[in-house]
């Protein structure tokens, strides 16, 4: 397959990013495409294709009573996700900007998750996310959820205690004290060859500043160390909630920029806010 080739298909897709964690997202509400996981690999490919970390694909909603629009995710190694915090404030704007409906506020759909999303403005979106659950189905951690904190021999020298936590991917949250001094991609690329993550984990690495703020990188199954994950950022942030080591309200900073995650865990309100970035459209022939 050639992506260039004028004989063929043309595909029109869209560039974005949300705190530098790049996205090409293709309008597919009519069903049009079939994408395989290597054509994915293909349009990720950051040297021969349009590159990105995932693939999102807009589709009509499944359930037309619960949602307006269903998305499917695929990280750059063709593997379907079911989560992105980031990916869906791009997909939001992407939706307004393709005046694809009329309403300021709106619902999508995963698999695995349904939200709300709200364009603040022509960058700031405000996403309300699931609640986290801490003691998820078996199928997502093949370990006893008896408690919130674990651990796991990494090396002779390194032991690492973390907390694990359901947002439509699992997430293993580890609280470390310098966040620039820990290898992330040795960490992730272990944890995610552990055989009680069935599915792969997407790793989290937590500096707390302070009770407003925290530091963090992402270790994304399939993808390796992303500029930001908005799910990611919701992981860490509701892990330092959930331990009384952060208030309810939480700057979080990323490698690409920050983002703001709010959590009542009284009133079941959890939501980010953060900005989005237009890069540029285009075309590939399939």
């Amino acid at each position: 397959m050639n992506m260039f080739n004028t004989n063929k298909k043309k595909i029109f897709f869209t560039k974005m990013h949300g705190l530098k964690n790049d996205f090409v997202i293709i309008n597919n509400y009519n069903k049009k495409y079939c994408f395989s996981k290597n054509l994915i690999k293909k349009i990720s490919n950051r040297y021969t294709g349009i590159g990105c970390d995932q693939v999102l694909i807009l589709e009509p909603p499944l359930n037309t009573f619960s949602s307006d629009f269903h998305y499917r995710i695929f990280n750059s190694n063709g593997i379907e996700v079911f989560q992105c915090g980031n990916g869906v404030r791009c997909l939001s704007q992407f939706i307004k900007k393709e005046k694809l409906i009329s309403k300021k506020k709106i619902t999508v759909s995963t698999n695995t998750t349904i939200m709300k999303v709200e364009n603040i403005d022509d960058k700031v979106v405000k996403v309300w996310m699931q609640e986290p659950d801490f003691h998820p189905n078996a199928s997502h951690f093949n370990i006893q959820l008896i408690s919130e904190k674990y651990s796991i021999l990494v090396n002779q020298n390194l032991i690492v205690d973390f907390g694990v936590v359901f947002l439509g991917n699992p997430h293993c949250v580890i609280i470390v004290q310098d966040i620039n001094n820990i290898n992330v991609n040795y960490i992730g690329k272990f944890l995610n060859n552990k055989s009680f993550f069935l599915e792969g984990v997407n790793v989290e690495f937590m500096e707390i500043i302070n009770k407003n703020m925290i530091k963090v990188r992402v270790y994304e199954r399939g993808v390796g160390e992303t500029q930001a994950c908005g799910s990611g950022a919701c992981a860490a942030a509701s892990i330092g909630i959930l331990n009384n080591l952060l208030n309810e309200k939480v700057v979080v900073k990323l490698n690409g920029g920050k983002i703001t995650i709010f959590w009542n865990r009284k009133k079941k309100i959890f939501n980010m806010i953060g900005e989005t970035e237009y890069v540029y459209e285009g075309y590939f022939y399939i």
